[in-house]
């Protein structure tokens, strides 16, 4: 398993290039300023990095799961084993964006798998951050669909780097500040307007343009659709919260509710694996998209400036915790890991309850997830990470600092809920 202990290692050039996607939404928050077309709101954009960084903390768990498996096959049962070199990289390049195409068409067309693929179009905005909106859930279903390359024998780092690659190519494609480009390169490769068309709830653009880097797959498939007027984007039924965690299961929870409305096992198995939106005929039947009603409002909440703010301030520091945890995850024992992982995804939750509620127990959580901080730190230092002991400190002053400002917060103040 040699080969195993090599792919884990962190090659991930997702996670690499962290830095690039935050300078690259600068830009683009730069050009929005310049040009006073908006695309982002606060809320919609925290929600969504923070629904990336659950994929990823929680991918550092499966990391054994998703590549093990693709790695026995290559070692066991592949057909013959391909030279790493530049005219196998472009073949697989080739061949794994062929896989995902299949991958992506089937999350949109079997309703179990859709509840892992969902949380990327649940956004209702259109931008840099909506690339970063990730599912936890959706290796589950979509890792079969990759198998094939290791029975043909493509080595599994280069399948790990590839795969980083491919997915590193869509995040620029997340933009509206891009019109079209040049014929050749839009009928050869993904683009804006071409994945626009994918993120659009109307009905002509539900089910298109399922590419990752090649637009010719849907082409030769059938599933190319020419953008007309910008969509109005999001899922048919919208999520209507900034909760990442709700994010993940929202649609397993609502199938999994209809399936219980089945009269019998075919049924309810039907309704699992059919396309989203299929009952039988004594439910209702199959609920088609419907045409997004004239004035209809995205999901929002005004939060005070103070609150975003808070909320800013608490953001950037789970960020710089995360992406420690994501550049060091090898070095953290099952114990740390869990922890670190816990408090981020507890931060994450937080974030949504402050955008959301202002409820009595909203602070509560607040002191209870601060103190844990300092906590975590201490902990991870007596477990052997070799974090310098005043980093300890440092925690205890941030998590005091904050708890002094979210406890000075006018509570009455802290959300005001617009028409739902």
């Amino acid at each position: 398993m040699e080969t195993l202990n090599v792919v884990c290692m962190n090659l991930n050039p997702v996670v690499l290039a962290i830095p690039m996607y935050f300078i690259l939404m600068g830009l683009e928050l730069g050009f929005e300023a310049i040009t006073r077309r908006k695309t982002y709101r606060f809320n919609d954009a925290i929600t969504n990095i923070n629904t990336g960084v659950l994929s990823q903390l929680t991918g550092t768990f499966f990391k054994l799961f998703k590549v093990g498996i693709y790695v026995v096959i290559f070692e066991q049962f592949a057909f013959f084993h391909l030279a790493d070199n530049w005219i196998s990289f472009i073949v697989l390049f080739i061949l794994f964006d062929l896989c995902y195409y299949w991958e992506h068409r089937m999350a949109h067309s079997v309703n179990l798998f859709w509840g892992g693929h969902s949380v990327h179009h649940q956004s209702e905005d259109y931008n840099l951050s909506v690339a970063l909106r990730q599912s936890s859930t959706a290796f589950i279903w979509g890792f079969p669909f990759y198998l094939p390359l290791a029975l043909m024998g493509f080595d599994p780092v280069q399948f790990v780097i590839i795969g980083g690659l491919n997915l590193l190519y869509q995040f620029w494609i997340h933009t509206e500040h891009i019109n079209k480009l040049p014929k050749w390169f839009e009928a050869v490769l993904n683009t804006p307007s071409h994945h626009r068309v994918h993120h659009g709830r109307d009905p002509k653009y539900i089910d298109k343009n399922y590419a990752g880097v090649f637009i010719i797959w849907d082409r030769l498939f059938g599933t190319f659709k020419q953008e007309e007027e910008r969509p109005h984007y999001g899922i048919t039924t919208p999520l209507k919260s900034w909760n990442p965690v709700y994010a993940n299961f929202a649609h397993y929870i609502d199938l999994f509710a209809t399936v219980k409305q089945a009269r019998n096992v075919g049924d309810g198995v039907k309704i699992l694996f059919n396309k989203p939106g299929w009952q039988p005929d004594y439910m209702g039947g199959y609920i088609a998209p419907q045409k997004v009603a004239v004035g209809y409002r995205k999901y929002d909440t005004l939060n005070t400036t103070f609150i975003n703010l808070y909320v800013f301030f608490q953001f950037v520091g789970a960020l710089l915790v995360g992406s420690y945890f994501l550049f060091n995850v090898d070095a953290f024992s099952i114990a740390g890991k869990t922890l670190m992982v816990s408090w981020v995804i507890g931060t994450t939750i937080m974030f949504g309850y402050l955008f959301e509620t202002n409820k009595w127990w909203l602070s509560l959580l607040e002191v209870v997830r601060l103190l844990c901080l300092p906590m975590l730190l201490f902990f991870l230092v007596k477990d052997g990470m070799e974090l310098p002991f005043w980093s300890v400190g440092l925690g205890a002053v941030f998590g005091g600092l904050s708890l002094l400002i979210f406890l000075t917060l006018d509570k009455r103040q802290k959300v005001e809920m617009l028409a739902k």
